[in-house]
């Protein structure tokens, strides 16, 4: 079959094993030793499906139980893929793929507010409890911080609500506007932690109503407010911006757009900062299966494209900081999280979301752990002189967060 013929040519690296729906089963042996995955396919069609559109049909195929993994899970599958992509296997594939992307970068990745909106539905109002059997208690759903990898996903979160609250540079009473303020955890730190004055927008009406609710229930609905709001409406001028994991749903065509609002949003002396997934390998194209089932109009964008943006839009680039291997750590803990409550899971939705939700998590752990995936916070000022002579501020924060007023005082003049 030609599925055989495809899987010649990507198997590099260990030995896979294929049964098709017929029973008969196939192994593959790369020249470099490694380990050994067995895959079971279960329906003629499928097969055909994986030779014209791999990345889609596999997570259709382990969605719909048409794809086993006889031996490991599918999180071992999809590392094992990886590692043979990155060695050269499908060399004709990539380099077809290389010459077409452009092309669908170009075309594509416009979200107006309406389907921004609409995006942000599919994934985000489902049943809160799905996303309470994974995330922290804080429902944090973005790259935790580690400062080592023994450190649980509670600690690494707060890790991380710390980082940036020490590069926004908060004085008590600062007008801070988050966007994408997904169930409010942030923004309630931001408040309690530096006593700014926070305005957090969501396109989601769940997160939204968990948001609000909890600011009433900390007694902080006087200092910290949601609206259901495209970042695209906001009128109002605020000392600090700050969007986390928000960014890769702005869609490219709209970058220069989405810059030019924060430097209209940002006072003189204001700071914004920016946390978002990257592609270190430039501009690319969506995973087409992430992007029918997860997250339609999701894109990752590459450092260099976001740069472009940025400076076009008059913003300074005051600070950059790359997270490699934070957001891999983060996924493998949420998946371990969600694989131990799986029944819960199934009982809240079904078998085929639970299935849908392991491949969703397993193969974004392997983009960061194996094709480079990366998170960036790239910090932004209007007025150079409001950037620090140097980084040392950031842990002095995090040692030390009760003093962030005085250590905010001490900027270049």
């Amino acid at each position: 079959m030609f599925l055989q013929y495809l899987l010649k040519g990507l198997i590099n690296f260990g030995t896979l094993t294929l049964i098709d729906h017929r029973g008969e089963i196939y192994k593959f042996v790369g020249t470099h030793a490694g380990p050994e995955v067995t895959l079971k396919i279960h329906s003629k069609h499928l097969e055909r499906q994986l030779c014209y559109s791999p990345s889609i049909a596999l997570g259709e195929g382990y969605m719909d139980g048409n794809i086993t993994i006889e031996s490991g899970d599918i999180y071992d599958f999809l590392s094992f893929c990886a590692t043979n992509q990155k060695l050269g296997g499908y060399s004709t594939v990539k380099s077809l793929y290389k010459k077409v992307a452009p092309f669908i970068h170009f075309i594509g990745k416009h979200n107006s507010i309406s389907r921004s909106r609409r995006n942000v539905e599919h994934h985000y109002d489902i049943k809160k409890e799905i996303y309470g059997l994974f995330l922290d208690k804080d429902f944090q759903y973005s790259c935790a911080y580690f400062n080592n990898l023994e450190e649980n996903l509670e600690t690494a979160q707060e890790n991380k609500k710390c980082h940036i609250a020490a590069k926004l540079r908060l004085n008590p009473g600062d007008k801070v506007l988050d966007i994408g303020s997904g169930w409010g955890g942030l923004a309630l730190y931001l408040a309690r932690e530096t006593g700014a004055d926070v305005t957090g927008l969501t396109l989601s009406q769940e997160q939204l109503k968990v948001a609000t609710e909890r600011a009433e229930e900390a007694g902080m609905s006087n200092q910290v407010r949601f609206y259901l709001r495209d970042y695209r409406q906001e009128q109002n001028t605020y000392d600090r911006i700050v969007s986390v994991g928000m960014f890769e749903h702005v869609g490219v065509k709209n970058y220069h757009n989405y810059f030019s609002k924060i430097y209209s949003l940002l006072k003189e002396d204001g700071i914004a900062l920016l946390h978002s997934i990257g592609d270190a390998h430039g501009p690319n194209t969506p995973n087409p299966w992430l992007n029918k089932y997860i997250f339609p109009g999701g894109y990752c964008p590459a450092l260099s494209e976001t740069l472009t943006e940025v400076e076009d839009a008059n913003l300074i680039v005051s600070d950059i900081e790359i997270l490699h291997h934070h957001y891999a750590e983060t996924l493998r803990q949420w998946r371990f999280r969600f694989m131990a409550q799986v029944d819960k899971a199934t009982e809240i939705m079904d078998e085929r979301f639970c299935r849908m939700w392991e491949f969703y998590l397993a193969c974004s752990e392997v983009a960061f752990r194996k094709k480079d995936y990366m998170v960036f916070q790239i910090q932004m000022v209007r007025d150079i002189k409001v950037a620090p002579l140097t980084r040392d501020y950031i842990a002095e924060w995090e040692k030390f967060p009760s003093a962030a007023p005085s250590i905010t005082q001490t900027i270049c003049v």
